[in-house]
């Protein structure tokens, strides 16, 4: 038996999306996303509520960087979405991460998050509701050997990545495989 629930959004998995600009003095900041995802072979995109630190330091670099939260960093993620970048200046110092500048983009890689995306802001568009949506093209991956499997390709079991669980507002962790992806729905042809 099903039961209505009403209007509740619950699209899933939601990446836990880790968003790393710099401001006009180039400090590096990080705000939690859980409203993005890759939208193309090479492209991201983010639907940001225009009050925050991170839609202003985007429309002055026209760069960002996307680290994925991991089992591992939960605590530090979950912080850079609960406070703010325009009452805490400095979040990545106060959460003990590290950053270096990244090599393709003007944005900053945060050293603890072990998979980031380099990407070059190619759209900012405000939507009917009022919210602001961004499209970054991935210029580069930066990957931690340690998640790479044999053929050098990244490794989910490895990565532990997180998702947000919207139902429940739970992380949860990514990652056994299930099937086998343009290959098991054959058996039905």
């Amino acid at each position: 038996m099903k039961k209505n629930l009403g209007a509740v959004g619950v699209v899933t998995p939601l990446p836990v999306l880790i968003i790393a600009t710099y401001d006009e003095n180039g400090v590096a900041d990080a705000m939690n996303v859980a409203w993005g995802g890759q939208c193309g072979p090479k492209h991201v995109a983010l639907n940001l509520s225009p009050v925050h630190k991170t839609n202003d330091n985007l429309k002055l670099r026209k760069a960002f960087t996307v680290s994925f939260a991991t089992a591992d960093d939960v605590v530090e993620s979950d912080y850079f979405g609960i406070v703010s970048a325009k009452k805490e200046r400095d979040k990545i110092g106060k959460a003990q991460m590290h950053v270096r500048r990244a090599e393709h983009v003007d944005a900053p890689i945060i050293e603890e998050y072990p998979l980031t995306l380099e990407c070059k802001m190619v759209e900012l568009a405000t939507t009917f509701l009022g919210e602001e949506r961004v499209v970054g093209e991935i210029v580069n991956v930066v990957a931690d050997e340690n998640i790479l499997n044999a053929d050098g390709k990244i490794d989910l079991s490895k990565w532990k990545p997180i998702m947000f669980d919207s139902a429940q507002n739970y992380y949860r962790v990514v990652g056994d495989v299930v099937g086998n992806a343009f290959k098991d729905g054959s058996k039905l042809k």
